[in-house]
């Protein structure tokens, strides 16, 4: 029996062999101590690589967010932010629920907000109004497609805070992806926001991880935030030591990860009743509409799945996929194989 392609996120990543190895030979400390040097080396290593002053480990992309946001603001304070935003849709309220503060979204095209935009919603000083204290970003933007943030109005939003005494993050989980894309480097990116958070846990392939960067002071309020979520994880070496294996080994090939998902897409492209935005596939998402009358997203995803091709249905008539490191050349040609005989009874 064939094994199913599964396509539905590449958080579905599992840790290769040299990683399983690099894991179990971890040299470890007590975390909370300050004393795990391979956590300390993970931290320094992607602090460097992102240009900030230092950085913190924590287990996943969320946490990495919500303790930037508590460590950025206070409660009552309004982050604003781009409509379609994980923080916004996919991390449970925390923002409310755990800093006591309300978004304010705004709608992008592909995920893209502009400073433009952003001017007019900037609070001005009245008791009546929430304090506007930060403006948060992703790149690349997981709901519009894995779209890539330009960074000429990263700047440009960055210049804006600067002017406002505002602070901005970056939710850069796949900003590995967007680095690799467009041959800008981490740094770069990362100036033009105070914290960044990234994942080792998706295309990286790591089991678990994420991390937040910023100057020293931003990650010593953050390091307390990590403690208040019980984020302090001791022996956290054995963890750190994926996280490490996959910045060191894993980057560069998600150039193959992009190549893969843009032939998916332009298969999906020349098939009847699906309709795709090929200028918004620019990394390792996507996303297209499924538009025949005679089958809905959720349908088409399930004949799919039957037929060994796992998606995921993002609405009734759109579906996601994600191409990660688990999918080679071959994958592609029977998951085109498997569109070409579900769209047949279109």
């Amino acid at each position: 029996m064939k094994r199913s392609i599964d396509l539905r996120s590449d958080t579905v990543t599992q840790p290769l062999p040299e990683m399983r190895e690099a894991i179990a030979h971890a040299v470890v400390g007590d975390d909370v101590f300050g004393e795990d040097p391979t956590v300390n080396d993970l931290q320094e290593t992607v602090a460097a690589l992102l240009g900030k002053e230092a950085g913190l480990f924590v287990v996943s992309g969320t946490m990495a967010n919500q303790v930037a946001i508590n460590a950025h603001t206070q409660p009552g304070d309004e982050v604003i932010c781009e409509y379609n935003a994980h923080i916004f849709n996919y991390e449970g309220g925390a923002p409310a629920l755990l800093s006591g503060v309300q978004l304010h979204p705004l709608p992008g095209v592909h995920g893209v907000i502009t400073a433009e935009q952003i001017e007019p919603v900037i609070r001005p000083f009245d008791h009546h109004y929430p304090h506007t204290q930060l403006i948060a970003i992703e790149n690349t933007h997981n709901r519009a497609g894995g779209t890539i943030f330009p960074i000429e109005e990263m700047k440009k939003i960055y210049e804006l805070a600067q002017k406002y005494g505002l602070a901005v993050h970056l939710d850069g989980a796949r900003l590995w992806n967007a680095s690799v894309a467009t041959h800008i480097p981490l740094a770069e990116y990362a100036k033009y926001a105070d914290s960044v958070s990234v994942c080792f846990s998706k295309g990286l392939g790591a089991p678990v991880g994420s991390m937040i960067a910023g100057s020293k002071e931003f990650i010593r309020r953050a390091h307390r935030y990590r403690k208040v979520y019980g984020g302090g994880m001791r022996q956290a070496g054995i963890l750190a030591a994926g996280a490490l294996y996959a910045v060191k080994n894993n980057v560069h090939r998600l150039a193959e990860d992009h190549a893969r998902a843009g032939r998916l897409a332009a298969a999906l492209a020349a098939f009847d009743g699906i309709r795709i935005d090929l200028k918004a596939v620019q990394t390792n998402i996507v996303i297209f509409e499924v538009i025949s009358q005679k089958i809905s997203a959720p349908e088409f995803v399930d004949r799919c799945g039957e037929a060994g091709v796992l998606m995921l249905a993002i609405g009734t008539n759109r579906v996601r996929l994600v191409v990660h490191l688990h999918i080679t050349d071959a994958d592609v040609e029977r998951t085109i194989a498997v569109f070409k005989q579900v769209s047949a009874d279109f």
